[in-house]
């Protein structure tokens, strides 16, 4: 059979992008179909700040990227827990040897990318948001909402966690889980009077009725994160339709009493809100791939947000497609190597997210539990190597060949 060529990626948001250079890398000649008009920015509703992990440094790095995203991003090398008094329970430090994680504006992650791609002659089209696929033995033809079509050997799905290619591959594919938080942000583009102590330092604070992260920025300014209890499922527009000024009411009531949270949410503004919507995260899909269609990143696998894995895992796995559509001839042999390789690790990875998702949510008497131990368990079982060392130490070799 002849080597996969060309290929059509729907999606141009991280893994779009990304799996894109990877099959130019390759030798495979890729074209991103975005549904959006622009690419997204601060204004268009994609705010808010994500981490990229040393692992998923690493990947960037084949790609010559990990040097502009460490441009654009905080380094983070020490994590804090404590609990709603601000009162230390416990402390991860970096791992040695490894860079720093980087707290980057998703917007800024998502020009970065683009811009990465564009410069290597990728195509990137907007506007074109997928209604179907034809399927022939030897391509497809991916069909646009706009009458438009385009054909290539293969078609990737990198449309996010409710992807449209997902149900192309597989119409009964779960749905997106809902964990029972929704995330806020604050404070992340404005200074304010509430420290969070030198920058650099992540802390993950248990409060009295919801979970919070807080950090000082290199101007700084406190960014501040939310996790809220919601027992009633919500999509990211209805969380959006809610007035601001209503959250806002909300989170300081769950905060009172919270340091510093109760101050940053004292001090906010309705516009200064940012609607991150539901915490969610994909349970294991029977298929990643079918015949010459093939998922990657959230469409995929979507941990929950408490992983910091969302999007190194993503950009691993574009990585991982990219190699195996290199070294086997056979798109259908090689989306089976390349599932081989990723499942045990995102599925590990996911399943660690949900027991954090669970304290995130306790009630009171876990949360004193939890303050009790935590000194403990930050010694022994929690040290930062047994958290994160295999997480954060995973490497790809570009050059080791992919066996079907």
């Amino acid at each position: 059979m002849n080597r996969v060529e060309t290929a059509l990626i729907i999606g141009g948001g991280i893994a779009g992008p990304v799996t894109a250079s990877a099959l130019r890398k390759a030798g495979i000649e890729a074209t991103v179909h975005e549904a959006y008009d622009t690419t997204a920015n601060d204004t268009d509703g994609v705010g808010g700040a994500l981490t990229i992990a040393p692992n998923g440094l690493a990947a960037l790095g084949l790609l010559g990227v990990e040097e502009a995203i460490r441009d654009i991003g905080q380094p983070m090398p020490d994590m804090v827990f404590e609990n709603g008094r601000g009162r230390r329970l416990g402390k991860a430090a970096g791992l040695p040897g490894l860079p720093p994680s980087r707290t980057v504006r998703r917007a800024d992650l998502h020009r970065v990318l683009h811009d990465h791609a564009v410069a290597q002659g990728i195509r990137i089209e907007h506007g074109k948001r997928l209604v179907g696929v034809d399927e022939a033995p030897d391509g497809v033809t991916a069909r646009f909402a706009d009458g438009t079509t385009a054909g290539a050997d293969i078609l990737i799905g990198a449309d996010g966690i409710r992807s449209t290619v997902r149900t192309l591959i597989d119409p009964a594919a779960p749905e997106p889980q809902y964990v029972g938080l929704l995330g806020f942000g604050v404070g992340t583009y404005a200074a304010n009077g509430a420290a969070s102590g030198p920058a650099g330092v992540m802390h993950f604070a248990f409060g009295k009725r919801a979970f919070f992260g807080h950090w000082t920025q290199s101007d700084g300014s406190t960014a501040l994160f939310c996790n809220l209890p919601w027992p009633e499922p919500m999509t990211t527009a209805e969380a959006r339709a809610v007035p601001a000024a209503d959250w806002l009411r909300r989170l300081r009531a769950a905060h009172e009493g919270d340091v510093p949270a109760e101050e940053i949410l004292r001090a906010a503004t309705p516009e200064m809100l940012l609607v991150a919507g539901p915490l969610e995260l994909m349970p294991p899909l029977p298929h990643w791939y079918r015949d010459r269609m093939v998922l990657v990143g959230d469409s995929a696998h979507a941990p929950s947000a408490s992983s910091g894995q969302g999007a190194s895992l993503a950009i691993e796995g574009s990585i991982q497609l990219a190699r195996c559509l290199r070294d086997i001839p056979d798109p259908t042999t090689a989306f089976a190597a390349y599932q081989r390789l990723r499942r045990p690790r995102t599925e590990k990875i996911a399943a660690d997210a949900a027991k954090t998702n669970n304290s995130k949510a306790a009630g009171p008497v876990a949360k004193a539990l939890m303050a009790l131990l935590m000194p403990i368990m930050t010694k022994t079982v929690m040290t930062p190597e047994k958290m994160f060392g295999a997480t954060h130490r995973h490497r790809i070799d570009w050059d080791e060949v992919v066996l079907p």
